[in-house]
């Protein structure tokens, strides 16, 4: 009898001491708040790679929940602005006689989960700074104005689309002190539109100029074979900023 009451207490107590550790683990999830500031840029018809020359103003405010020391959850707003025209560094001859150009705001949200490969978080941790990588899925709109001299037309109106995104990409933390944090970090926007730059395979040239200045039509054997954009990929969009959280609840975690 005294040895089963034994081994009751000894369950006992150490489903006491795992109850508690539970709660310190529970305790020790953190939330953040913070912000940041960059750049953004653009990669589609008008521009294939990244144009450093072409960069606008971006910005985010976000809210994160550190569930460990490797996982977070990243929930955020941004805006950026972005731009770019066939006449600054033109891809090709066709892109050059489309002479086009956009530019606009982009505005989304996302939400994000964060992978950091190196402990940071633990008060008795050796480092105070982790790589880290994310991946998620958001939703953008986006509120441009585009141009396209080629048919004598300045400036075809405002225009304005929405577009899920999926965001990617990798950065780098810092722990300032047990309460801030410092980031830097370059995120990929891959959208499902085509139409971000105002460009799409869906529209063709239908009138140039000749040598007096006077439009033409093109002939229709040549309207027929040059589109405006590339029907075989999407557009993209790219943010790199640099970002301050600060934790609005912190506890001490202890190693066991």
């Amino acid at each position: 009898m005294k040895k089963v009451n034994f081994s009751l207490l000894v369950y006992s107590v150490t489903l006491c001491l795992l109850c508690m550790l539970s709660i310190v683990e529970v305790k020790a999830q953190q939330y953040e708040i913070g912000g940041g500031l960059g750049v953004a840029a653009y990669s589609g018809d008008i521009v294939r790679r990244l144009d450093k020359g072409r960069v606008g103003l971006q910005g985010t405010l976000f809210g994160r929940r550190n569930f460990d020391n490797v996982w977070s959850l990243r929930a955020g707003l941004s805006y950026g602005r972005i731009s770019a025209a066939d006449n600054i560094n033109p891809i090709d001859p066709v892109s050059e006689f489309r002479n086009a150009y956009f530019k606009g705001n982009i505005f989304e949200a996302s939400a994000v989960m964060e992978y950091h490969f190196l402990d940071y978080l633990h008060p008795q941790s050796e480092h105070r700074y982790s790589p880290y990588g994310f991946f998620g899925l958001g939703f953008t709109y986006f509120s441009g104005r585009g141009a396209f001299n080629f048919d004598g037309n300045d400036d075809r109106g405002r225009y304005s689309l929405a577009t899920p995104v999926i965001p990617f990409g990798i950065g780098v933390k810092y722990k300032i002190t047990n309460n801030w944090i410092l980031a830097m970090e370059l995120g990929f926007r891959a959208t499902f539109t085509d139409f971000l730059d105002r460009i799409d395979s869906q529209e063709r040239f239908l009138r140039t100029t000749d040598n007096d200045g006077n439009i033409q039509p093109l002939p229709d054997e040549v309207r027929n074979s040059i589109y405006f954009g590339n029907y075989s990929d999407k557009d993209w969009y790219y943010f790199l900023g640099v970002s301050i959280s600060y934790s609005i609840n912190s506890y001490k975690c202890y190693a066991y």
